[in-house]
């Protein structure tokens, strides 16, 4: 069976040169790791993952909890997720929760079986202690779970100002914010709040509507912007929480022959593909996909290692301006 040895001696290196090749550790240069490669190849080398994972003690696994792979956002924030931990030289593991508090902890016992060197929870559920017990780095995504667990966030608060600024400079006076439930403890929840600030300071009307639990059920949606609408017929300028709640809410108007934007301009959050595609084109808040996932995993890999971690890391949105308002 070949070795690390039978690498190392084809290609003129040492063996912990090309142990640093394969676990990605250090500075290796092009060249080095070309010849690597080379000698891997043609030995048919294959790395023996669990031998690597006792010698280093390390899996170069990184568990990955989200509330819904099915939501565009989530897809987006996986896929960026990948990427930046396959560039770092880890595998991820996903778990996909669907809002189950019971399948949350049950991936949970899951991820500890596979030894994850740690967890990036984007969870919807409120119960944090069994995470806190596992014993494991953790690294939340967009709520505040503990000190002890660093989170990384787009700036929400800003992104809800930005919208309410830009609805009010194009005339809106009365102004609608639908969102979903806000009993979980989220830092996304803090986009109604800068909206509904500006609201406040500049005397604009508005009115609030939320679903009742933490889904992202379309049906929901569907029944509070029906009540939304039917409850206040003078709205003339519409904030979603997210570009899906936005695309229904156009969908919607447009069934009770309202144009957008000329009677009613609607805005939503995340900029994802869907966002683009509508017609008209959404103006949205664009959150930094890839700047939060290179964060998540630099943080989370500090955390690994013993180092320091900041205990908030709030990146900065953009507003994107297009046909709907």
């Amino acid at each position: 069976m070949t070795t690390l040895k039978d690498v190392a001696k084809l290609a003129g290196v040492t063996v912990t040169t090309v142990s640093r090749v394969l676990n990605n550790r250090g500075y290796i240069s092009n060249e080095t790791r070309g010849k690597v490669m080379s000698a891997m190849k043609s030995l048919d080398y294959q790395p023996n993952e669990l031998a690597r994972s006792l010698i280093f003690q390390r899996s170069r696994i990184i568990g990955v909890i989200v509330p819904s792979i099915a939501h565009p956002f989530f897809g987006l924030l996986v896929n960026a997720l990948e990427y930046e931990a396959t560039k770092r030289g880890y595998k991820i593991l996903l778990a996909n929760s669907r809002h189950d508090e019971e399948k949350e902890l049950a991936y949970l016992d899951m991820l500890k079986r596979n030894k994850v060197d740690g967890i990036i929870l984007a969870s919807r559920t409120i119960e944090i202690k069994p995470f806190l017990n596992a014993n494991l780095p953790l690294l939340s995504y967009d709520r505040e779970l503990s000190p002890d667990i660093p989170m990384v966030s787009a700036d929400n608060f800003e992104g809800g100002r930005l919208i309410a600024r830009h609805l009010i400079a194009r005339g809106c006076r009365n102004l609608l914010y639908i969102s979903g439930s806000s009993n979980v403890r989220q830092f996304s929840t803090q986009r109604g709040n800068g909206f509904l600030e500006v609201c406040e300071a500049s005397g604009r009307h508005f009115a609030v509507y939320e679903t009742e639990e933490a889904s992202f059920d379309s049906l929901q949606y569907e029944a509070s912007i029906t009540k939304a609408l039917d409850k206040n017929p003078q709205i003339d300028g519409i904030f979603a929480s997210s570009d899906v709640i936005a695309a229904q809410v156009i969908r919607q108007l447009t069934a009770r022959g309202k144009r957008v934007p000329d009677d009613i301009r609607v805005a939503g959050f995340d900029d994802v593909q869907i966002a683009s595609l509508l017609q008209p084109a959404l103006t949205t808040v664009h959150q930094p996909i890839e700047a939060m996932a290179v964060q998540m995993l630099e943080i989370l890999e500090r955390k690994m290692n013993g180092t320091p971690t900041p205990s908030k890391t709030i990146l900065p949105v953009e507003l994107v301006i297009r046909e709907s308002t």
